[in-house]
């Protein structure tokens, strides 16, 4: 389920603070989050189909936004039932232990031209990476998409322990791509 939960302690905050923000809405059949990685040279893209957010964004002054997910990662998949079957066990997503993977901005920064970096932690199966997310938005009509790509490094999370570690036959490094239609942000 893709869904915004209002983040109360982050609106009475800004509030008080006197800060203009925009809280936004997923609309969620225009929206994923996917990743791609090599499986012996060969791409292999699967997808995360549960997930939430919180966004709270002003573009004229990005500084004062904040961005949250929380991604289930037992909803990882490849369309590949043997496959899909592996992902939650210990070796992989351990999901039993660690059933999300979150991230939470720590900065927004303005590029130009609807582009913005947002800089945060992203943490997944128990180890937390600052990571830096080019994020392009594009408007029409009440709707904004945000979208992106940056890369991980899955031995860095521990994704793929033991045997799997070794990335001869999986590759280290690991697309993350997002497509994120959303309402109520205000005029780029």
């Amino acid at each position: 389920m893709h869904k915004i939960r209002t983040p109360l302690v982050l609106a009475a905050s800004l509030a008080l603070a006197g800060v203009a923000f925009a809280q936004a809405r997923v609309v969620p059949a225009q929206s994923q989050i996917t990743f791609a990685i090599k499986e012996m040279g060969v791409p292999v893209e699967g997808r995360f189909g549960h997930w939430t957010a919180d966004i709270a964004l002003d573009p004229k002054k990005p500084e004062t936004g904040k961005v949250a997910f929380t991604i289930a990662t037992g909803s990882a998949s490849f369309g590949v039932p043997e496959t899909d079957v592996e992902l939650p066990k210990a070796a992989w997503f351990n999901t039993g232990k660690f059933p999300n993977a979150t991230f939470a901005s720590t900065s927004i920064k303005a590029k130009g031209g609807g582009k913005f970096d947002v800089a945060g932690k992203l943490s997944v199966k128990g180890s937390t990476r600052d990571v830096v997310v080019p994020v392009a938005l594009a408007q029409a009509g009440a709707t904004t998409t945000a979208t992106g790509t940056f890369a991980i490094k899955r031995n860095d999370f521990r994704i793929g322990e033991g045997e799997w570690s070794d990335t001869s036959t999986v590759a280290d490094e690991v697309q993350v791509k997002f497509k994120i239609a959303l309402t109520g942000i205000g005029p780029l």
